[in-house]
């Protein structure tokens, strides 16, 4: 064969997903499981490749390792774990509570036991051709890393026989990241996705006032017709449950405590100059400089008021968006310690690490560094400056409101009179993550099937040929 041609060949076949025959009958589950988490966890063993949605607080460690451990057993093969940071310890220890022992955290790549568990930050330490199954332990985070570790991530998974994406946030108002998920687990990409689902919205100018308000900005957008079938294609190869009545089983163990979300707004003493011109009174931003001008402009109240609230509170923590806003509340309150985004990996887990086990009580982070998987139940307060991003405000208030949590807890949101756009936003982008959630558990038990036409015509080449 030529050489040119056999080197295209191999080329390709990298970037092909392996073909392989999906899932595994259960041969192992923990006796101390509940019905819902057997149930869930038999249905992605048997899928093979599977994306979890999974609420925070309903046993997304557990059924992992569960899923690990029954690989491991018919594979003979380790298996991988892959988790943010501070997370691998948790789930050591839920190991040791479900009597699962050949586990253990690699932070350099080297391991003994059937059971690895990493960071994201570390994975390239690990070469894939050694795990049959990889297990993406709140997948979701992803889109906080840059591209580097996302490529990384994306080629690691591609070339492993048995997948698994765990998160308990499915893109609730990124319709496109569903598609993207489906295609790290080999099934149809995010481009065919498009085409047989959506509409876009680019260079529909005229067509404006034609489209709903709720989908004006968006630049794809579910054709109509084909809602139902794409609830029902992203549940033929996913499990969704935000409480276990939606797979069918009892809510009684599972009921949340009480959310107090308290708005504190500031005004700003300054208003804005807007097009050039100062206002009398403080209007609110409209677009991303404005806002960006408003956040700076008030952050000495802001933080302020951040501290006054937190100082009620024996354990708290400070959400920040800012260096600027981190440095003043560090000086504002000094039992807080600060996770940064430029420290040592090691010295961020320490820290993280301290705050889960009490040791630190007050703690400054921002989302995109710790929002995903830490179990924070022993706290029950926290501050929050907010941005567009809802997904960040869910995942950041569900460390502490999740189940097990046994006290009410407080959220207090401090913004100025000038963001008001951004809090109408976020009420806009949780009525639509609810709708996707109740799409996702209402179509689970459906089936869905896709079509392909083969083409039986016979072909008449040219003579030539």
């Amino acid at each position: 064969m030529d050489n040119t041609l056999e080197s295209y060949l191999s080329f390709i076949e990298r970037k092909r997903h392996t073909s392989i025959d999906y899932g595994i009958d259960a041969n192992f589950l923990p006796g101390a499981m509940f019905d819902y988490q057997k149930y869930i966890a038999e249905y992605a063993i048997k899928k093979g490749r599977c994306a979890v949605f999974l609420d925070t607080g309903l046993g997304k460690t557990v059924i992992e390792l569960t899923i690990a451990a029954n690989y491991l057993r018919h594979t003979n093969k380790p298996v991988l774990i892959i988790t943010p940071l501070a997370v691998a310890f948790q789930f050591i220890k839920e190991a040791e509570k479900f009597g699962i022992d050949d586990i253990s955290y690699s932070k350099d790549g080297k391991y003994k036991t059937g059971i690895v568990v990493c960071n994201y930050e570390r994975l390239e330490k690990f070469d894939s051709s050694d795990f049959d199954c990889v297990i993406l332990d709140e997948s979701s985070i992803l889109k906080n890393f840059d591209g580097a570790i996302k490529g990384q991530v994306t080629s690691f998974l591609k070339k492993v026989k048995y997948r698994f994406l765990f998160t308990a946030t499915p893109s609730p108002n990124d319709y496109i990241e569903l598609g993207t998920s489906s295609e790290a687990l080999g099934y149809m990409g995010y481009m065919d996705m498009l085409g047989k689902f959506f509409k876009n919205n680019q260079n529909n100018v005229a067509k404006l006032s034609q489209i709903s308000k709720a989908r004006q900005g968006e630049e794809f957008y579910l054709k109509p017709h084909a809602e139902n079938d794409f609830w029902r294609w992203v549940a033929s190869w996913s499990i969704t449950c935000k409480k276990p009545s939606d797979i069918g089983f009892s809510d009684e163990r599972h009921v949340l405590p009480e959310l107090h979300e308290i708005e504190t707004i500031i005004r700003n003493q300054n208003p804005l100059a807007i097009n050039g011109q100062t206002s009398m009174f403080a209007l609110p931003a409209m677009g991303f400089a404005e806002i960006k001008a408003e956040v700076r402009a008030t952050i000495k109240d802001r933080c302020q008021i951040a501290v006054q609230k937190a100082k009620s509170h024996d354990c708290s923590v400070y959400w920040v968006n800012l260096n600027d806003e981190a440095s003043l509340i560090s000086e504002l309150d000094k039992s807080a310690m600060e996770v940064r985004g430029n420290m040592d990996i090691d010295k961020k887990e320490e820290l993280l690490l301290a705050f889960s086990s009490g040791e630190i009580k007050k703690l400054i982070t921002k989302t995109s560094i710790t929002a995903f998987g830490l179990n924070w139940q022993h706290c029950n307060h926290t501050t929050y400056f907010p941005t567009y991003s809802y997904e960040q405000y869910y995942q950041a208030i569900r460390r502490f409101w999740r189940f097990g949590q046994i006290n009410p807890v407080t959220v207090d949101i401090i913004l100025s009179d000038g963001q008001v756009k951004i809090m109408e936003s976020l009420l806009v982008k949780k009525d639509k993550a609810i709708k996707m959630f109740d799409q996702l558990t209402g179509k689970v038990n459906q089936d869905f099937k896709t079509v392909k036409k083969d083409f039986s015509t016979h072909i008449n080449l040219p003579s030539f040929l």
